[in-house]
C-alpha cells in the first residue's frame, strides 16, 4: 500500500511541475506493480496440493512417512516457489518427534509442472499429532508482492501410550483380580451358595434348600455370599495444578503409561473397564476449516496452519465402564490425546461423575499430588460404597522416604482407609500388582 501512495504521490507532483522523466518513471513502477500483483494472484491460486500418510493409529517408534505433491494448473511458469509441510514441534527436549528428510523446499514450478516432498517422522512418545496443512508462498521476482496460501487438510496421527505388563495376575484364576467382595449384603450372587438357614416369611421359592428341608425335616432357605466387584474404573488425574516443576512431563506419562498398563492387562482378563478424568483431549483442539485460504503475511497462514492452543471443554473424558473387544482400544487412543489442562480438579472431577460410576467396579485413582482435598474427595467415595485404590506417580523424588514417617499424601489417605500403591519408573509399574493390587 506504500507503494501505491508514494507512486501516485509522485505521479501527481511530476505532472504539476510538468517533469517528464519523473511522470514516465511513475508509469513504469505503476505499471510493474499491477503487472507484478497480478501474475502473483495468478501463480497462487492456480496451485494444488495432495498428502499422502501412513498410518493414523500408531505405536511408539512406529514411522510416518509422509509425500506431499503440488502442481502447478496455470499458463504461467512460477520463478521461486517456497513449500513448509507446517507440522507443530515441541522443542521442549527429549522431542516427540524425530525427522528425517526436509519439511521445507525453494523450488521453480513450471506451468503443469508439478513438486514432491518426501520426509519420515519416528514418533518418540505418545501424543495426538497433526501433518499439515502445507504452506506456499510466493511473489514477484521484485520483492514487491508475495502471497502466501494454506493447502491440502491436516493428517492426524495418533500414538499410543506405552504398555508395560504387570506381574502377579493368575491368568487362570475363576475370580482374578480386580474383584473385591462386599462387606455389606445389599447384593447377593445366586450363583455362590454359603449355606442353609430356617426359612423366613417372603422368601422365594427359588431360594429353598430341598435338600436341607428332607434332612431337618424343617423348611430351610438357601444363604448366598455378597456378589463381588469386577472390573475397574481408571479415574485419572490430569490437572496441571496436580503436577508441578521441572519433572511434570515425565510424571504425566508415567501416569498414562501406568493407566494404560492396567487397562492392557485388565482387558485380557476379560473384566469390564472404563476411564474418567479431567484431561483435555487434544481432539478437541481440532480446527475444522481454513485449510484452503489466501493470506497476506507468513505469521497470519502460520497461525491458521497449526491447531488451537485452547479448548472451552470444561466436562470430563469418560468412558463407560463395560466390557468388549472395543473397550480397550477406546481407552488407549483416548489416553493418547489426553492432555494437562487448568480445567476441573480432582475433587470437582469425583463430584461430578459419582454418581454415574458403576458400584460394581474397583475405582483406581492415578494421582501425581494427592492434596488433603484429593484425599477426602477419595473417602467420600469409599464412604459411598465403592472400592477405592489409590496409585501415585511418584517420579524423581525421594524413593525411600523416611520410614519412621509416612509422607503427608500417604498419611491422609491411609486416614481415609484408601490403599495406597506408589511407582517411581516404569520398572515399578511391572511389579504395581504383584502383590495383589486390589483385594477380595
Amino acid at each position: 500500500m506504500k507503494w501505491w501512495l508514494g507512486a501516485v504521490i509522485l505521479l501527481v507532483a511530476g505532472m504539476a511541475l510538468q517533469l517528464g522523466l519523473l511522470v514516465y518513471a511513475m508509469y513504469v513502477l505503476l505499471g510493474v506493480l499491477v503487472i507484478s500483483r497480478f501474475l502473483t494472484a495468478q501463480w497462487i491460486d492456480h496451485l494444488s496440493a495432495t498428502r499422502e500418510c501412513s498410518g493414523r493409529v500408531l505405536e511408539i517408534g512406529d514411522k510416518v512417512n509422509a509425500t506431499v505433491t503440488i502442481e502447478n494448473h496455470g499458463r504461467f511458469t512460477l520463478p521461486w516457489l517456497l513449500l513448509e509441510d507446517a507440522v507443530p514441534e515441541e522443542f521442549e527436549p527429549p522431542p516427540r518427534l524425530r525427522f528425517k528428510g526436509p519439511r521445507m523446499a525453494v523450488t521453480r514450478l513450471a506451468a503443469h509442472g508439478e513438486k514432491e516432498i518426501k520426509y519420515e517422522a519416528e514418533c518418540q512418545t505418545r501424543g495426538y499429532f497433526q501433518f499439515g496443512p502445507l504452506l506456499a508462498e510466493t511473489g514477484d521476482l521484485f520483492g514487491l508482492h508475495r502471497r502466501y496460501r494454506v493447502m491440502t487438510e491436516p493428517h492426524f496421527v495418533t500414538v499410543l501410550p506405552k504398555i508395560v505388563p504387570l506381574e502377579g495376575y493368575d491368568l487362570a484364576s475363576r475370580r482374578p483380580v480386580g474383584e473385591v467382595r462386599i462387606t455389606h449384603r445389599l447384593f447377593e450372587d445366586p450363583t455362590r451358595t454359603a449355606g442353609a438357614r430356617l426359612y423366613q416369611n417372603g422368601d422365594s421359592i427359588h431360594r429353598i434348600h430341598w435338600r436341607a428341608t428332607a434332612r431337618t425335616g424343617q423348611l430351610h432357605s438357601k444363604n448366598f455370599e455378597p456378589s463381588c466387584m469386577a472390573g475397574v474404573t481408571l479415574l485419572l488425574d490430569f490437572h496441571e495444578a496436580n503436577y508441578p516443576g521441572r519433572g511434570r512431563r515425565y510424571r504425566s506419562e508415567l501416569a498414562v503409561t501406568t493407566a494404560a498398563s492396567l487397562a492392557n492387562t485388565l482387558a485380557k482378563l476379560r473384566q469390564p473397564l472404563g476411564l474418567v478424568t479431567n484431561g483435555r483431549d487434544a481432539a478437541d483442539r481440532i480446527r475444522e476449516e481454513g485449510w484452503d485460504r489466501r493470506f497476506r503475511s507468513r505469521a497470519a497462514a502460520r497461525a491458521t496452519s497449526g491447531m488451537k492452543q485452547s479448548s472451552d471443554r470444561l466436562r470430563p473424558i469418560q468412558i463407560e465402564t463395560k466390557q468388549g473387544p472395543a473397550q480397550l482400544p477406546m481407552i488407549l487412543e483416548t489416553l493418547a490425546r489426553v492432555e494437562l489442562t487448568d480445567g476441573l480438579s480432582f475433587p470437582q472431577l469425583i463430584a461430578e461423575v459419582s454418581g454415574t460410576l458403576p458400584r460394581h467396579a474397583t475405582v483406581v485413582a492415578l494421582l501425581a499430588d494427592v492434596p488433603m482435598e484429593t484425599a477426602f474427595a477419595l473417602g467420600q467415595l469409599r464412604r459411598q460404597g465403592y472400592a477405592v485404590v489409590a496409585v501415585v506417580a511418584m517420579f524423581d523424588e525421594n524413593k525411600f522416604p523416611d520410614w519412621a514417617r509416612r509422607p503427608d499424601w500417604a498419611a491422609w489417605l491411609l486416614a481415609e482407609h484408601i490403599e495406597v500403591r506408589r511407582v517411581d519408573d516404569e520398572e515399578s509399574i511391572g511389579q504395581l500388582c504383584s502383590a495383589y493390587l486390589m483385594g477380595r
